[in-house]
């Protein structure tokens, strides 16, 4: 990993090549910046320090991102690759990578005969069907979900959910005590 004085060194033949292969004179550029000619040259040359006032303009001017300027570290590869884990008897895909917090998980859940036992734990989880028909156990009261209905609920209630006629998919986002998701069926009037 650069160092911010490395970072920083390589600005000025950044950008100097982006001024030379768009054929423009430090005159012409100083014109569209408002930054002086000496100013420009000792920024290519490395004798100034680029400052994020002088690297905005030439942003601009050259039509390019900051990062470019700057020689902003590339972007990890974004895909998740999740791993199917077997929890008793579901599978489970993990759509989260980070420790604690918000979590996300894709879940393939069977049909439970015999019913499980209620169970309660700390933490807040919501559940969206993908595919199938959810039911949904929650402090007594049981709830058929079909696909594209979602539920929220305190796991401090006693609960349990599984397939409703065959197997069920389903999204859940499991978070902290205290950290709710809202769903918002229609858009608000303004």
């Amino acid at each position: 990993m650069e160092t911010t004085e490395e970072v920083l060194a390589g600005v000025g033949p950044r950008l100097k090549r982006l001024r030379q292969e768009r054929g423009i004179t430090l005159t012409a550029l100083a014109e569209t910046t408002g930054i002086s000619v000496s100013t420009l040259s000792r920024l290519e040359s490395g004798k100034r320090r680029p400052s994020l006032e002088l690297l905005l303009p030439l942003a601009q001017a050259h039509h390019v991102p900051l990062d470019e300027l700057v020689g902003a570290p590339e972007i990890g590869d974004p895909r998740i690759r999740p791993r199917p884990r077997r929890m008793n008897d579901m599978v489970v895909l993990p759509l989260t990578r980070r420790a604690g917090g918000l979590q996300a998980f894709k879940m393939i859940v069977p049909e439970r005969i015999p019913e499980p036992e209620p169970r309660v734990h700390e933490g807040y989880d919501w559940l969206y069907v993908l595919n199938g028909r959810m039911r949904l156990h929650l402090a007594g009261r049981d709830l058929i979900l079909e696909p594209g209905e979602a539920a929220e609920f305190d796991t401090r209630l006693p609960h349990w959910f599984g397939g409703h006629g065959g197997t069920v998919e389903a999204l859940s986002l499991f978070g902290p005590q205290g950290e709710r998701l809202h769903l918002r069926a229609r858009p608000r009037k303004e």
